[in-house]
């Protein structure tokens, strides 16, 4: 899932951790010699410490992020009650991919993972400081547009990653198997077996399809970033505030960001979830001789694919395992997001 941006999480009022020049009152003349608190921090530590905190929380949901690929694709365009359900809900579904796959099966796809929080949050971070330190987010609804276009750009820029990342979570033997198995083979050592599998992936899909096709299901994973980025702008950003505000917590305690991720957790699994299960069954369905994909040819034909056969629900499948990721690792990335970022803030104006 996508992390917070440097302005949202400082937009405080005067008692909260962060503290904007906007937010601020005027400074007495009495005091005359004290220091302004940076609007934003330098870019380059803006990105690092954006994709340190979601590489952080990624390693600890990436199981969940490996069910949830399983559950979105099991059933692909057919009716309910037609197919064989292997996964019946999360814990079930952990436990039959630890038990087939092996305690290893639950982290497929974490180098791949890792790098595309590293890419998109880098990116999206980096975009939407731009964005603030031009005074686009200032005007009305600024925030969250700044914070859509942000998720967009990082989306594409990190897409390749997504798609191998995808490949491999949803590959395993066939007694468990949902959806197309790509079987991207690697070798060497078994305790190289996420970094070799993510290699033969990206070169598999290169020999097969091009640059272009590392860039398949894209048109997926914009929208998806998009709404997730802005919805959580949006929540996050607010929920923040208001509890500051009601004062149920000491002022800069981090308990007030963990109650606000909570809240941006449910906020993103609601909105996001049709775009994720669109994304997720483009990026794995396979492609023809001409490079086309043999399920769906876009975006708006995979969602009326899956509303006619699987019903408008279908969009919704696996609600409860996208918000059991989404939540804890919203929580994980926004707290350690925001830990790191009020050290970083009182090192610059110490």
């Amino acid at each position: 899932m996508p992390t917070m941006t440097g302005g949202q999480l400082i937009n405080y009022p005067p008692n909260a951790a962060f503290i904007t020049p906007s937010s601020m009152p005027p400074l007495s003349r009495a005091t005359p010699g004290l220091p302004k608190p940076p609007r934003a921090l330098w870019p380059p530590l803006d990105f690092t410490l954006g994709a340190l905190a979601c590489c952080g929380a990624c390693i600890f949901t990436n199981p969940l992020e490996v069910v949830k690929t399983r559950l979105q694709l099991q059933g692909e365009l057919r009716a309910r009650g037609s197919y064989q359900r292997h996964y019946r809900g999360v814990l079930q579904a952990l436990w039959v991919v630890g038990r087939t796959d092996g305690l290893r099966g639950l982290q497929k796809g974490l180098t791949a993972g890792l790098l595309y929080q590293g890419l998109m949050n880098g990116v999206r971070l980096g975009f939407y400081s731009y964005s603030e330190a031009l005074g686009l987010t200032d005007v009305p609804g600024g925030s969250m547009v700044a914070g859509a276009l942000a998720g967009a750009l990082g989306a594409f820029i990190a897409s390749p990653a997504y798609l191998v990342k995808t490949h491999l979570q949803a590959q395993t033997v066939a007694a468990i198997a949902v959806g197309h198995q790509h079987n991207h083979q690697w070798s060497g050592p078994p305790w190289t077996l996420t970094e070799q599998g993510v290699s033969s992936a990206f070169a598999t899909i290169y020999r097969r399809e091009g640059v272009i096709g590392l860039w398949r299901g894209v048109n997926g994973a914009v929208p998806r970033v998009m709404v997730g980025s802005a919805a959580q702008l949006a929540t996050f950003s607010s929920a923040k505030q208001w509890v500051a505000h009601v004062q149920w917590f000491s002022p800069g305690s981090w308990l007030i960001a963990l109650t606000a991720a909570m809240v941006s957790g449910v906020a993103v699994a609601i909105t996001m979830t049709p775009f994720d299960v669109i994304s997720t069954r483009l990026y794995n369905q396979p492609v023809d001789e001409l490079r086309r994909g043999r399920l769906y040819a876009g975006f708006l034909d995979c969602l009326v694919k899956v509303c006619r056969t699987e019903g408008v629900l279908g969009l919704y499948k696996g609600m409860g395992p996208v918000f059991v990721r989404l939540a804890p690792h919203t929580v994980l990335s926004m707290l350690l997001w925001d830990v790191m970022r009020q050290k970083a803030l009182q090192r610059c104006a110490a």
